[in-house]
C-alpha cells in the first residue's frame, strides 16, 4: 500500500499512518489520541477508505476553503466593476460591431514578438497563378 501524505495546517509536507479498520475498532481510544496529533487513514484490505483529522486540521481546512472563495468573490466583483466602466461597455460595443478582418488587425497589433515589444508585420500576400 502507498504511503499517504498531506500538508498539514502548518503547511508542512507529512505521512499520515495507515489504520486497519479492524484496529479501529478494537482500539479506538489509541486510534484516536494518534488522529488527534494529525490524520491517521483508515484501510479496509489494505486500501484508504477514509482519514480521522484532528480538530485543529479540519477547522484548517474549513478555515481554508472559506477564504479562497470569500477572496475568489472579491475578485469577481472588482472584475465585474471594471467591465461596467463607459471605456469597457465602448471597447465591447466596438469588438461586436468589428468585421473579422478589423478583429484579426487587432489581434496581430497586440501580438509581441521575442525580441522587441512591437507589432508583428502583416504577412505577406499570396500571389495567385
Amino acid at each position: 500500500m502507498s504511503t499517504l501524505t498531506f500538508r498539514n495546517r502548518l503547511g508542512e509536507l507529512v505521512d499520515v499512518p495507515s489504520v486497519a479498520a479492524t484496529r479501529l475498532k478494537n482500539e479506538f481510544g489509541a486510534v484516536l489520541e494518534e488522529a488527534a496529533r494529525g490524520a491517521v487513514a483508515i484501510t479496509r484490505h489494505d486500501s484508504p477508505k477514509a482519514v480521522l483529522v484532528s480538530y485543529d486540521e479540519f477547522r484548517a481546512l474549513v478555515n481554508g476553503r472559506s477564504q479562497s472563495l470569500s477572496e475568489l468573490d472579491g475578485e469577481f466583483d472588482a472584475l465585474l466593476e471594471r467591465m461596467q466602466a463607459p471605456k469597457a461597455k465602448k471597447g465591447v460595443e466596438a469588438a461586436f460591431r468589428a468585421s473579422p478582418a478589423e478583429l484579426g488587425r487587432a489581434a496581430a497589433a497586440r501580438t509581441v514578438t521575442k525580441t522587441a515589444l512591437r507589432p508583428v508585420a502583416k504577412p505577406a500576400r499570396r500571389r495567385r497563378r
